[in-house]
């Protein structure tokens, strides 16, 4: 008896848990988005998805029959995933969409996992509504019997599965317009792929095709062609036969040449050859604007045919493209070329190590214990850390780190830093341009460690032997330094670093109209501190000044005595030699020195100001509200110079009070900024303490953070006027309420900078914080009142839909890469916020703009995302439909009528549309 209560009480906990489970698939409840919604149901994202839908159709729940939309993710046991989708063809009968993505689980390293789908249940050929079908990131070895016999299908997807082949059934698929099957193990195609006569786009990069099929040439609609990174070593001359072609991507492959004809292909508007073996190009593409070829070695003489027997064939080198959810890779003895996402390019040549290893990538938001500057350097990258540490390699590994280069170049260079032995040193660099404002700077590196680009002034270094040398700058052929014999008994590093002094704003630098100075010299050496001999150091006469006619009284030896920041005046303890252009002194002992000619007497404090003011840069503050989204604040400090510019191309967006006043920071300077009057930051992120948020000044990259802000007074009376203040060093445990105190004292020593008003403006209706703007103002209205509208309402589900294939879109949105790392680093902790802001950031530029719901429906469609391109185009129809029904209901002409309410995108009910 008491088994079976036993037995009474598990059944009856399970039918509650299939009630329940039920119950929620059909109505989440007040604040979650319900799974069934329409026409919709989406259980990809939520645990226990099989458990929900195979309740749903032991419950016979009557909306089943019209779900034309089904998401399920793969990460489930293989036999309850079979047994659920062995269901599909009775339970949901009218499906049209079925995406059985992985790819929602990520690794330690943050990769995607592969689901467990290895094969689909034979009965799923009895969708014949099935238009659409996702099976990326899954473990595929072989594209299931079902598939083929899917006559319906226009729409396949296959990417990051394990397909070495595909089977020659894959050409009765008589409506198939797309076939993405992306990074799986391809080797060959079958023939039968040359009769998808209706297939426009196919993606087939990232396999191991050495060849294409001659049939190819038969997909006479297709518009798209994308064999990137795969080992293709020539193409069938009947890819002239795409006369529909517009985009065709070879790029990362080992082509040594191409067909003439693809340049009389009518349509074609983009080849790209990039990274090839081509040698030689048919001018009829060498010419063309459509073509890209950079990354070949064109005009470079083939192998010799004729070499000896036996001549060992060196093999292709490989290339990996990384994407941006990988930050790792392989590298085996035969070498490879890797470019990272970053845009980080390395190149392992063959040797460079004796067996496989795994290199490991980040890139670090650079702060000052990580970027070691000198007292006149500037940083112009992020910090670049490479893994394993300290593994030496056989052979040199090149590295090359894109930047912008400085706007002053005079007697500066560009360098790579790394650090190693726990010490930092620049390697020799070789800069290479890619565009006139984005340069490549290269070097070799014998092993990992941390790596950044920096601007320094010009230095030279020499080895110094006991025979003595000559050391000269480069940058200042009038600075050298002589060593004579005997000088060191052990041969000793010297380094020697000039620093330019300007003609502009040298009277307010040295606080005197006449005063004028020289470059200043660094000295350092390795080994003792003192040198077993004088050393002759000639620097040029200031500017002006020459040995014939000055007044030897006014001319000054200045020396910078470390630790001490002092500059000593040392003109009378050592004999000044002059000439007409220089004057020459000995030393035994290396710092700075700097030569003024001035009437001031006490020129050693004169010398610190003018060093400090060297150093120190002009900057503005800034602090904008999204117009759209006031409680969106932008703060950025910037070099006064660029501030002009970069206010006219944010103000379309943006509004705000005027630029604070100019204020003086040094490279590498923190600051803080802290919201006042009762604002509050609205997010925990790494780089706010207690609501203030960390700011590090290097006058080449953005130093900029875009936040949410909230408040917890009552906006539905008025609205809340607050301020950001701007502190210098770092956050401290008490900041001042208000900044008045601290504004009386303007000046380098004071906390203090600039303080900038907020303003939250007034809630309307039932609206709430972090509600707002963003949902409250006048409709986006992307698209027209005859093609249908895009509410953000209708965004607002876009974004809850992409997951981690947000970026992708992003890409195919036109939105340039560095906003997407900027996305990313802001809302590093909340991919729903990186989605939201991206969705959003997009629409606000594209408002107004005719075409911009094709361009969405376009790159969903190219980002592998058919799913929600076609419900995005189901609105839009239902939208175009509910027109003409109110345009025959009030006999209004089509301009009478103003923009639809919000559609049916996250309602069942129709009448919103």
């Amino acid at each position: 008896m008491a088994a079976v209560a036993e037995g009474l009480e598990t059944e009856s906990a399970a039918a509650e848990d299939a009630a329940r489970d039920a119950a929620d698939a059909v109505d989440a409840g007040p604040g979650v988005p319900p799974l069934l919604a329409g026409n919709r149901l989406s259980l990809d994202l939520y645990p226990r998805g099989c458990h929900r839908l195979l309740h749903l159709c032991a419950q016979q729940v009557p909306q089943l029959l019209e779900v034309e939309f089904l998401q399920l993710s793969s990460h489930e046991d293989p036999r309850l995933l079979e047994a659920t989708l062995a269901r599909l063809p009775w339970s949901l009968p009218r499906l049209r969409s079925l995406v059985l993505k992985g790819g929602q689980r990520r690794n330690a390293l943050g990769a995607c996992l592969q689901g467990s789908l290895t094969t689909l249940p034979a009965s799923l050929s009895g969708l014949t509504h099935l238009a659409h079908l996702d099976l990326s990131f899954n473990s595929l070895e072989t594209l299931p019997a079902c598939v083929p016999q899917m006559c319906g299908l226009s729409a396949l997807l296959l990417s990051h599965n394990c397909l070495s082949e595909l089977p020659e059934a894959l050409g009765a698929l008589p409506a198939l317009t797309f076939l993405a099957i992306t990074h799986n193990r391809l080797e060959t195609l079958p023939t039968a792929l040359g009769s998808l006569s209706t297939l426009q786009r196919l993606d087939l990069s990232e396999n191991l095709l050495d060849t294409l099929p001659p049939e190819i040439g038969g997909l006479s609609s297709l518009a798209e062609l994308n064999l990137a990174s795969n080992r293709l070593q020539s193409l069938p001359t009947s890819l002239a036969g795409l006369r529909s072609l517009r985009l065709l991507v070879l790029h990362s492959n080992l082509l040594a040449s191409v067909p003439a004809s693809l340049a009389r292909l009518p349509l074609l508007t983009r080849l790209d050859l990039r990274d090839n073996q081509l040698r030689d190009v048919p001018p009829e593409l060498l010419d063309a604007p459509f073509v890209r070829l950079q990354g070949n070695p064109l005009g470079r003489a083939p192998p010799d045919p004729h070499s000896p027997p036996g001549t060992p064939v060196v093999p292709e080198m490989p290339r990996l493209l990384l994407t941006s959810d990988v930050d790792s890779f392989p590298v085996t003895p035969q070498g490879c070329s890797v470019t990272l996402a970053c845009g980080v390019r390395l190149q392992f040549p063959a040797g460079a190590t004796a067996t496989p290893v795994t290199i490991r990538y980040r890139l670090w938001l650079p702060e000052p214990r990580l970027v070691p500057l000198g007292p006149h350097d500037s940083l112009l990258s992020g910090v670049l850390e490479l893994q394993p540490h300290g593994v030496a390699f056989l052979q040199e590994v090149g590295l090359w780190l894109l930047f912008v280069p400085p706007r002053a170049r005079r007697c500066r260079e560009v360098v790579v830093r790394t650090l190693s032995d726990n010490s930092w040193s620049d390697l020799e660099t070789h800069l290479e341009e890619e565009a006139p404002k984005r340069l490549w700077a290269r070097c070799q590196v014998p092993h990992f460690s941390w790596f950044l680009v920096v601007s320094r002034p010009v230095s030279n270094t020499c080895l110094v032997p006991p025979e003595g040398t000559l050391l000269c700058s480069s940058g200042h052929p009038g600075v050298k330094v002589t060593f004579p014999p005997g000088a060191t008994e052990e041969p000793r590093h010297v380094h020697m670093q000039v620093v330019h002094v300007g003609s502009r704003g040298r009277p307010a630098l040295l606080e005197e109209p006449e005063a004028a100075a020289s470059p200043l010299l660094c000295l350092t050496q390795s080994g003792p501190p003192s040198f077993l001999q004088p050393v002759t150091v000639q620097l040029p006469l200031p500017p002006g000044v020459t040995g014939l006619s000055l007044d030897r009284s006014r001319l000054h030896l200045l020396y910078r005595a470390p630790p001490a920041a002092a500059w000593d005046d040392i003109t009378a303890q050592v004999a000044l030699e002059l000439t007409h252009l220089y004057a020459r002194f000995q030393v035994t002992r290396f710092s700075w020195y700097w030569l003024w000619y001035t009437t001031a007497t006490c020129v050693g404090g004169l010398a610190r100001k003018a060093w400090e003011r060297l150093r120190l840069h002009r900057v503005n503050l800034i602090a904008l509200q999204r117009r759209r989204d006031p409680e969106q604040v932008l703060l950025q400090c910037l070099p006064r110079n660029k501030v002009d510019a970069t206010l006219r191309r944010l103000l379309e967006r943006y509004r705000g009070p005027e630029p604070s006043d100019t204020v003086e920071m040094f490279e590498g300077e923190k600051f803080f900024a802290a919201f006042e009057g009762g604002i509050d930051v609205d997010a925990g992120r790494p780089d706010c303490v207690e609501g203030r948020l960390r700011f590090v000044f290097y006058s080449h990259l953005r130093n900029v953070k875009e936040v949410y802000v909230t408040t917890a007074l009552d906006r539905k009376a008025q609205a809340v006027r607050g301020q950001v203040s701007f502190y210098r060093g770092e956050v401290p445990k008490e900041v001042p309420e208000e900044a008045e105190a601290a504004r009386q004292k303007k000046g380098m020593d004071t906390l203090w900078m600039a303080t900038l008003p907020i303003k939250l403006p007034r809630l309307r209706g039932s609206e709430g914080p972090g509600q707002g703007a963003s949902l409250s103002l006048a409709p986006l209205n992307l698209g027209d009142a005859e093609t249908g509208f895009l509410t953000q309402s209708n965004l607002l589900t876009v974004a809850g839909r992409l997951g981690p294939d947000w970026p992708a879109v992003a890409l195919h949105l036109g939105m340039p890469y560095r906003e997407l790392q900027r996305i990313r680093h802001e809302f590093r902790d909340d991919l729903d916020g990186q989605i939201r802001h991206m969705l959003f950031s997009w629409a606000e530029r594209q408002a107004g703009r005719p075409g911009a719901v094709g361009l969405l429906v376009q790159a969903l469609e190219q980002s592998d995302r058919q799913d929600v391109a076609e419900e995005v185009q189901a609105i839009l129809e239902l939208g175009r439909r509910k027109y003409q029904e109110g345009i025959q209901r009030t006999s209004l002409a089509p301009g009478d009528l103003g923009p639809p309410g919000p559609s049916a995108l996250q309602s069942p009910e129709p009448a919103q549309a």
